[in-house]
């Protein structure tokens, strides 16, 4: 055979291999590239709406932190949840300065700091005023709001706009277990308001990541702070480390997962006078803290 017709050949026998293998459907296509999902759920990790600026490891006696509330630029009012002291913290020299024993052993969760006077919440809804705090003349009287143990009471902070103190249940609400509320306290009379002042919708869209099958288990508030130049509210979640930002009108602006490795059990928040956030931790594996937070 000529060499022409051996090249022929080999030709015609390529052609009818490579029209084979394209019409061949049964092998396997190969993606050019991979989409990823921003999807957030439950176990994944989601890139962090804060950064934390400085952390300080709180003394043994603050082990239990429960409650904080800003005094000064260097000061924090502190309470442990075993104790019924204010312990006076200095973040200059990493110490506590001043001890304030206002009773006996208890349950307090919630501290706020109105002008000289101190207010502290125990678990079981009564409230503690102590007059003058920092003075040899300072005076304890207590008061109900009509909260519970079973509603298990760990928020308190100060609303300088209506001057009265804000609470809420962490546990049970009042009434409908699909809301959480938080609830105003008048400071001159200490009766506590009948409506909300501010209602947590539990079936919020929000919450959608964190529902749990029983509403009322969605969101659990251990504390809260007004910030002082937006006046939006802050609360604090320390059973699922989380912080729930809502605007003056009480409608959801930002829910933040809080890294457990940072935030093992926050309990405590407060703000300085000009906003810088301030959020405390129970000893964990580890010294109780004290973090000041940027949110992005």
């Amino acid at each position: 055979m000529k060499k022409s017709s051996y090249l022929f050949v080999a030709l015609l026998t390529i052609a009818i291999i490579g029209l084979g293998v394209a019409f061949n459907t049964s092998m396997p296509i190969v993606p050019t590239k991979t989409v990823k999902t921003n999807k957030l759920t439950k176990n994944s990790k989601p890139k962090k709406d804060y950064v934390v600026n400085t952390t300080w490891n709180l003394p043994k006696a603050l082990k239990e932190v429960s409650g904080i509330a800003w005094l000064s630029p260097a000061t924090f009012a502190c309470i442990q949840d075993e104790d019924g002291s204010i312990y006076v913290y200095d973040i200059t020299s990493k110490s506590i300065i001043k001890r304030i024993d206002f009773a006996g052993p208890g349950d307090y969760e919630g501290i706020a700091i109105v002008n000289k006077d101190a207010y502290i919440m125990r678990s079981d809804g009564i409230l503690f005023e102590v007059t003058d705090f920092q003075s040899q003349d300072k005076k304890v009287t207590t008061f109900s709001t009509g909260f519970s143990i079973k509603h298990n009471m760990e928020t308190l902070t100060y609303n300088n706009n209506t001057n009265r103190l804000i609470t809420a249940p962490k546990d049970e609400g009042l009434k409908d277990k699909n809301f959480k509320s938080l609830y105003e306290i008048d400071l001159e009379t200490k009766i506590r308001g009948v409506q909300p002042f501010l209602k947590i919708d539990m079936n919020a869209e929000a919450f959608n990541t964190f529902r749990k099958k029983k509403a009322e288990k969605t969101f659990n508030p251990s504390d809260a702070a007004i910030h002082p130049e937006t006046k939006d509210i802050y609360i604090l979640e320390g059973k699922h480390p989380k912080l729930v930002i809502f605007t003056p009108e009480g409608d959801i602006k930002k829910v933040i997962r809080l890294n457990k490795d940072e935030f093992p059990q926050p309990e405590g928040i407060t703000f300085s006078e000009d906003g810088l956030l301030y959020i405390s931790n129970e000893a964990h594996k580890g010294p109780a803290t004290l973090l000041e937070v940027t949110i992005k």
